[in-house]
Formats: structure tokens, C-alpha cells, sequence
């Protein structure tokens, strides 16, 4: 049940970001132009626009102050001062820094835990399932005895009344263990 509804929600997700990006895309008869930034162009030399600016993976786009800046590499975020973190782009001009890192979260929580209830469920179940069996196992070995019982019952029975009836023909053995040896 509960991983069900995480593979729903992920499917859900995956495809609001499908719908979110075919959304945002510019359509196909614009016509596209495609350049490449030079190895020794700065970012801050880049002020075309978004686009332009993000092609180089190493630039980040500011939406606010419309300026292209270096990816700070010694930091993990853009600092506040330079550009707020839900105007910041990067890779792509219509996912703001902001909504990567709530939906990096998500995606790792509902990852952690996923995983976190699979070793519950697992180690649970394997506990449950052995004590269930080793009831049946009981269950199994108590009938056992009972149908072992009831043999011999019916053993015993059968034998006492075969024995009558060698009695009533004459028929009945000794029970000793000698017989007498006749000469003849």
C-alpha cells in the first residue's frame, strides 16, 4: 500500500516536471540559434540573455538583475547578496535554484524513505513469517502424534480381535518362544 502510493507520487511528479518543461519551451517554429560560448569568454561577458548565459555550464543566470555570473564553485548556492536564490537559474532558464533544492529534498526524502519502510517491511515480515511458520510446523508435528496415536489404536484393536478369533477356531499361538520338537 505505501509503496504503491510512493510510485504514484513519483509518477505524479515526474510528470508535472514533463508537463512544467514542455510548457516553458519555446515552440519549434521559432527558429533556434545556437552559439556556443567561447573557452576564454567570462560569464559576465554574456548578456544576451538566459539562453546564451547558460550554455556555459560554469554561469549562472540572475532573473532580477538580468546579468550572467560565475558559478561559485567554492560555495554550493549563489550567495543572497549577489542574486536571491528564487531568481537564480542554472541549466536551465525556467528552474530556479529554489525550486531545485525543494524538489531535490522531496526526491530524497521520499527515497530515504522508501528505503526506510522496504528494511522495516522486510525485517518485519521475515520475523512474522517465521513465527507463523514454526505454528504450523507445531500444528503439522501435533497432528502427526494424533494420527500416529490412532494407528495404534487401531493396530492394537485389530489385533486383539484377530486373536479372538483364532481363539474361538483354536487357532491361537503361543506366546512362548519354544515349540516342542516331536520325533518322528
Amino acid at each position: 500500500m505505501i509503496l504503491r502510493n510512493i510510485i504514484i507520487l513519483i509518477f505524479c511528479a515526474s510528470v508535472s516536471v514533463v508537463f512544467v518543461r514542455c510548457a516553458s519551451t519555446t515552440p519549434t517554429d521559432a527558429p533556434k540559434t545556437t552559439v556556443t560560448p567561447k573557452p576564454g569568454i567570462k560569464c559576465e561577458e554574456l548578456t544576451d540573455g538566459c539562453d546564451q548565459c547558460l550554455k556555459n555550464v560554469s554561469c549562472y543566470w540572475c532573473e532580477s538583475s538580468k546579468k550572467c555570473a560565475e558559478y561559485p564553485v567554492g560555495d554550493i548556492f549563489p550567495q543572497k547578496e549577489d542574486c536571491p536564490l528564487s531568481e537564480a537559474r542554472w541549466l536551465e532558464c525556467w528552474l530556479n535554484f529554489e525550486a531545485l533544492l525543494i524538489s531535490m529534498g522531496v526526491i530524497a526524502g521520499v527515497i530515504l524513505i522508501s528505503c526506510c519502510c522496504c528494511c522495516v517491511y522486510c525485517c518485519y515480515c521475515k520475523g512474522k513469517n517465521k513465527a507463523r511458520y514454526a505454528k504450523e510446523d507445531a500444528k503439522l508435528e501435533r497432528q502427526k502424534e494424533e494420527r500416529k496415536m490412532r494407528q495404534e489404536e487401531r493396530r492394537a484393536e485389530r489385533k486383539a480381535k484377530n486373536d479372538e478369533i483364532r481363539k474361538k477356531y483354536g487357532l491361537v499361538k503361543d506366546d512362548s518362544g519354544y515349540t516342542r520338537f516331536e520325533n518322528s
